[in-house]
């Protein structure tokens, strides 16, 4: 009974002594790290690998299929600002894409949202399924996005322009074979399919807004625009931030929805720079000049990121 009572009166540091027997403290220096060590190790296999293997491919005039993969240094890079290239003009032409594209999609996608977000915050009568159905088609693969909306908007045996035609309206709408309803499928099928994942970002960070600040802007008078203004803008500004970025990230990405709806048609102004990648680099067999081409788009796709970056701290200040 007297060992039990000294025992219970031992202070916590001499206890944790005495059980350590000699092992590592769970609270030693080294703690935080292991913890972060199958994280640093995955991430190191499986990104930063990767990543300077490629760049190390883009170094050199490299085909998978050949023994040979001689070194050319900067030649892959310095080929795409060469006009007298081959690569050249194609290369660009998907840039171009690329950036129409994200331009079209990202403002609708930080919008459209939003409103939605902020519809789907009110208080209604079945909200929740709204929400779900909202949200549904984002859990499909590209390859069902892509396959459905092809045979829908078919130019000539589509269901849509039946419909059309059904109802008077045009029903030869060339939705995936001219410009520019290529662009108009593109990015009205992107922004069907991924709007839910934004609205579900926005909602929860609606939901971290204090209802005390809507309640102080009605007392001092404001209405639905000043509360909208002054109290939930500011309070979405960091999912704002995350938003903005990573549906450019997403859309400069494009590829999926390109390659099965309008197969880069009509010719190749469709043709993204994924596409273009992907096509040299597993079709011509050019992974140096596809890897070159990937660092290229990601640096630029970074100095975006940077802007946006430090656009929002311009408006924190």
């Amino acid at each position: 009974m007297a060992a039990e009572t000294a025992l219970t009166r031992t202070p916590p540091a001499q206890a944790d002594e005495a059980h350590a027997g000699g092992r590592v403290r769970r609270n030693g220096p080294l703690t935080p790290y292991l913890f972060l060590l199958p994280y640093f190790v995955v991430f190191a296999t499986f990104v930063l690998a990767p990543a300077v293997y490629g760049l190390w491919i883009s170094l050199h005039d490299w085909d998978y299929l050949l023994p040979g993969k001689p070194f050319v240094g900067l030649d892959n890079y310095q080929a795409l600002f060469d006009s007298s290239s081959a690569v050249y003009s194609f290369f660009w032409e998907s840039m171009s894409a690329t950036g129409i594209f994200t331009l079209l999609s990202v403002p609708l996608l930080l919008v459209v949202p939003l409103m939605l977000a902020l519809l789907l915050n009110r208080k209604f009568k079945g909200r929740t399924i709204f929400r779900a159905i909202y949200f549904a088609p984002y859990v499909l693969g590209v390859a069902v996005i892509g396959v459905l909306w092809r045979f829908l908007l078919d130019p000539n045996l589509g269901v849509v322009n039946a419909i059309l035609g059904a109802v008077g309206l045009p029903g030869d709408t060339p939705w995936t074979t001219a410009l520019p309803w290529g662009w108009v499928t593109l990015v009205g099928v992107t922004v069907w399919w991924t709007l839910g994942f934004n609205a579900v970002i926005y909602l929860a960070g609606l939901q971290d807004i204090p209802r005390e600040l809507y309640e102080a802007a009605r007392i001092d008078g404001g209405g639905k625009w000043a509360e909208f203004r002054h109290v939930t803008l500011p309070g979405l500004r960091p999912v704002l931030l995350f938003v903005t970025v990573n549906t450019i990230l997403v859309s400069a990405n494009m590829f999926g929805q390109s390659y099965l709806i309008t197969q880069g048609a009509p010719g190749t102004e469709t043709r993204t720079a994924i596409m273009y990648i992907a096509q040299v680099g597993l079709s011509d067999y050019k992974m140096g000049s596809a890897a070159a081409m990937s660092y290229l788009l990601t640096a630029a796709l970074l100095l975006i990121s940077l802007l946006v970056f430090r656009l929002f701290r311009e408006k924190d200040s």
